[in-house]
C-alpha cells in the first residue's frame, strides 16, 4: 500500500511541477501577480508530494519489501540499517527520486526565500525551475519508476553492490546531487534573465549564493567520493581521471568560474552575457554527468551503467534544455551588455577574466579527454583510452597559471590596478616561496616538476595568509586595533581566505603524494617479513571473521620503523548475497603521511600458503582531503554572510504595472557588497 501511495505522489508532484512551470512563466510574461502566487503554491504541493514519495521508497527499503522491484534488486535483509537507508538513493531509480526531491525543494526555496529578488524575475525563474523538475519527474514516472511491483515477490533481495556499502559513499550522492541540482537554480535564473532581457547587480547578487552553494556541495561530494576510492578500492590512489570523476569535476570547475564572473557582473556591471552563458553551461555539464553515469556508455565502479534507452532519454533532455537555453542566449544575450564595464587589463576585473579564461579552457580539456574515447569508439569501432598523461599535460599547466595569479587578484583595485605595488606587498610570501622551491629542488634530487608544485602550493598558502594579515593591518596598527579588525572581518572575507588556503594545502598534498609515493608488493607466509619504505612489515596471522552480511579473511600486519610499532588489519571480504569479493584496506594516518596496506588472494607457493600484500607510503595525504575540507568550509562560511542573502538596491516599481505584488527588497537591501 505504501508503494502505491508513493506512486500516486510521484504523479501528483509531476502535475504540480507542470502547474508551477506554467503559472510562473505566465506570471512573468503577463506581469500578473496572481499567477506568481499560484506558482508559489504549486511549489508547496510539488515539494511535499515528492518528499512523501521519497519517504515511501525509504520505508520500503527499511522494511525489506521485496515486492518492490527496486528494493529486491538493491537490498537484502542482512544489510545494516545505514545501507538499507542509503539504498534509497543507491540505485538509478532511487537516485532520480532524490534528484527530483532536491530540484523541487530548491524551487520551493526560490519561490519563498528570495524576497529581495524582483517578483517578475523570480516568477520566471520559479517557472523555469518547475519545468526542469517536471521533465525529470516525467522521466522518473514513465521511464524509471521506483515503485514497480514484482509478482510473485522473492523471499530475499540481491543486495546493494558491496563496494557501495560504505559510510562515505552513503553520503556522497546526496551532496553531489545538491551540487548538481543547485546549478539548476542558477540555470533558471539565467534563463529568466534572458526572457526578461536584463541582467543587473540584483540578478548577479542572487546568482552568487546559489552558485556558491552548488560549488560547496560539489566540493564535499567530490571529496567524499575521492576518499572512498582511496581507502575502499585498494589501489592506493585518490584520483585517476575516471570519466565518472570527470563528470562531477567539470561542473565544479565551471562553477568556480561562474562564482568569479558573477562578482564582476555585480560589482562592475561587466561580463553580464558571459556570466549568463557560464550559468547555462555549468548546469548543462551537470546534465551531461547524469547522462554519462546512467546511459551505459561508461564502465566504472560508481556508474549505474543502465540500458542505453533510458540514457538516450536523458541525452534528449540535455539537448532540449541546453539547446533551448543557448538559442535563447544567442537571441537575447547581445543585449545584456553594460556600458559600465570598461577596465584596464591590470585590474581586479582583469584578474577575474584571466581566471575565467583558464578555468574554461581547462574544463574544455577535461571534456575532450572524457568524450573522445566514447566518440572514437563509436566512429572507429575500437576501444580508445585517454589516461592521466593527457590530463597532466593539458590540464595541469592551465591550472598552474590560475593558481599563480590567485594570491595577486584580491590586492588589485577595481578598474585599474598597480601590479608592481601588489607584488611589493607580497614580497614576504614570494621570498618564502622561493626558499621552499629551492629547498625542494635540493632535497628531492632535482625533481623539477615536484619542486615547482611545492613552490606553487607554498605561494598559495603564504599569499592567502598575507592577504588576511593585510586586511586586519597586522604589523601596521596596535594589537588592540588589529584584534578589533579581526572580530569585525566579514564572513565572506574569512570564507574566501579559507577556500584559497585550502587550495594551497591541497596542492601541497597532491604534489607530495603523487611525486613521492612508495609502492611495494610482497608475497608473505605467516611469520614472514619484508622491507618497505624504511620499515619492516611482518604478517603475523590471517583469521576468518564474520560480519553482518559478509565473510572475511583478516590479516594482522606488524609494521616496525625502529621507533614505533603499528598494527594494520586489512581484509578480503566476500558478500554471499552479491557473490562478490571486496578489499578492505588498513591505513594509519599521520601528519606526515599514510601507511596503507591491502590484502590480496592466497596462493600456494613452494608448498607454503602465502598472501599477496600491497603496501603504500602516501606522504601528506591528509593535506589533500584537509584542503578540500577547507575549501568547502570557506564556501559554507561565506554563505552565512548576510549580505549574500539580501537583495541589491532596487529601482522603484512603476505605478503602471498591473497586479504587481510590489517591491520585495529585504530590510538590508542597501547593504555593502561581499568582500572578494
Amino acid at each position: 500500500m505504501i508503494a502505491e501511495l508513493g506512486h500516486f505522489f510521484i504523479f501528483l508532484a509531476l502535475l504540480a511541477s507542470f502547474a508551477q512551470a506554467g503559472t510562473g512563466l505566465w506570471a512573468g510574461h503577463a506581469r500578473d501577480g496572481r499567477f506568481a502566487a499560484m506558482a508559489r503554491a504549486a511549489t508547496d504541493v510539488a515539494t511535499l508530494s515528492i518528499l512523501i514519495a521519497f519517504f515511501a521508497l525509504m520505508s520500503a527499503f527499511i522494511r525489506s519489501d521485496f515486492s518492490v522491484e527496486n528494493v529486491a534488486t538493491n537490498s537484502h535483509t542482512l544489510k545494516p540499517m545505514l545501507y538499507k537507508i542509503a539504498g534509497t538513493w543507491g540505485s538509478h531509480e532511487g537516485s532520480m527520486v532524490l534528484w527530483c526531491l532536491i530540484s523541487a525543494g530548491f524551487g520551493w526555496m526560490l519561490a519563498h526565500a528570495s524576497k529581495g529578488l524582483r517578483w517578475d524575475l523570480r516568477a520566471r525563474a520559479v517557472g523555469v525551475q518547475g519545468l526542469l523538475t517536471a521533465v525529470m519527474m516525467a522521466y522518473l514516472a514513465f521511464a524509471s519508476n521506483p515503485f514497480i511491483r514484482l509478482d510473485p515477490a522473492p523471499l530475499q533481495g540481491a543486495g546493494l553492490n558491496p563496494l557501495l556499502q560504505d559510510p562515505s559513499l552513503a553520503a556522497h550522492p546526496p551532496f553531489l546531487y545538491l551540487g548538481y541540482v543547485g546549478s539548476s537554480v542558477v540555470f533558471s535564473l539565467a534563463v529568466a534573465a534572458l526572457l526578461e532581457g536584463r541582467v543587473d547587480a540584483a540578478w548577479a547578487r542572487w546568482v552568487r549564493p546559489w552558485a556558491l552553494a552548488s560549488w560547496t556541495f560539489l566540493t564535499i561530494g567530490i571529496a567524499l567520493g575521492s576518499y572512498w576510492a582511496y581507502y575502499e578500492l585498494g589501489w592506493g590512489g585518490w584520483w585517476f581521471w575516471d570519466p565518472v570523476e570527470n563528470a562531477s569535476f567539470m561542473p565544479w570547475l565551471l562553477g568556480a568560474a561562474l562564482l568569479h564572473s558573477a562578482i564582476v557582473t555585480e560589482k562592475r556591471g561587466a561580463l553580464a552575457s558571459w556570466t549568463v552563458l557560464l550559468a547555462i553551461l555549468t548546469f548543462s555539464l551537470s546534465l551531461l554527468g547524469t547522462f554519462l553515469v546512467r546511459s551505459g556508455v561508461l564502465t566504472s565502479v560508481h556508474a549505474f551503467a543502465l540500458d542505453p534507452e533510458r540514457g538516450f532519454i536523458i541525452l534528449m533532455i540535455l539537448a532540449v534544455f541546453t539547446g533551448g537555453a543557448l538559442a535563447l542566449f544567442a537571441w537575447r544575450g547581445p543585449s545584456l551588455g553594460s556600458d559600465r564595464g570598461l577596465f584596464a587589463p591590470i585590474s581586479r576585473e582583469g584578474a577575474l577574466v584571466l581566471n575565467n579564461l583558464f578555468l574554461t579552457v581547462a574544463t574544455a580539456t577535461v571534456l575532450v579527454g572524457t568524450l573522445y574515447p566514447l566518440l572514437g569508439e563509436a566512429v572507429f569501432k575500437r576501444a580508445l583510452s585517454v589516461g592521466p598523461p593527457y590530463f597532466n599535460l593539458t590540464f595541469t599547466p592551465l591550472m598552474a597559471l590560475v593558481l599563480v595569479a590567485l594570491p595577486i587578484a584580491p590586492y588589485l583595485a577595481w578598474k585599474r590596478g598597480d601590479l608592481v605595488a601588489v607584488l611589493q606587498r607580497l614580497w614576504v610570501a614570494g621570498l618564502i616561496t622561493a626558499l621552499a622551491l629551492t629547498l625542494s629542488w635540493a632535497l628531492m634530487g632535482g625533481k623539477a616538476l615536484a619542486a615547482i608544485g611545492i613552490g606553487l602550493g607554498t605561494w598559495l598558502v603564504c599569499g592567502s595568509v598575507a592577504e588576511l594579515l593585510d586586511r586586519v593591518r597586522f604589523g601596521k596598527l596596535p594589537w588592540p586595533q588589529v584584534w578589533q579588525r579581526v572580530k569585525g572581518l566579514q564572513r565572506a572575507a574569512w570564507g574566501m581566505t579559507l577556500a584559497h588556503l585550502g587550495i594551497g594545502i591541497f596542492v601541497l598534498g597532491a604534489v607530495s603524494e603523487t611525486s613521492f609515493r612508495i609502492e611495494h608488493t610482497a608475497s608473505l607466509g605467516l611469520g614472514e617479513s619484508t622491507r618497505f619504505a624504511g620499515r619492516t612489515v611482518t604478517l603475523e596471522a590471517v583469521t576468518a571473521e564474520e560480519g553482518p552480511n559478509y565473510y572475511a579473511d583478516r590479516a594482522r600486519l606488524v609494521v616496525k620503523d625502529g621507533r614505533a610499532e603499528l598494527i594494520l588489519s586489512p581484509e578480503r571480504r566476500f558478500y554471499p548475497a552479491a557473490r562478490m569479493p571486496t578489499t578492505e584496506v588498513a591505513l594509519r594516518s599521520s601528519l606526515g603521511g599514510d601507511v596503507y596496506a591491502a590484502l590480496g588472494d592466497p596462493a600456494e607457493i613452494n608448498g607454503r600458503m602465502a598472501w599477496t600484500v600491497r603496501l603504500y607510503w602516501n606522504p601528506l595525504v591528509i593535506a589533500i582531503f584537509g584542503g578540500a575540507f577547507l575549501m568547502a568550509l570557506g564556501g559554507a562560511i561565506s554563505l552565512t554572510d548576510r549580505r549574500l542573502r539580501i537583495g541589491a538596491p532596487q529601482p522603484a516599481k512603476s505605478k503602471n504595472v498591473p497586479n504587481a505584488p510590489g517591491a520585495e527588497a529585504g530590510p538590508g537591501a542597501a547593504a555593502g557588497v561581499a568582500a572578494e
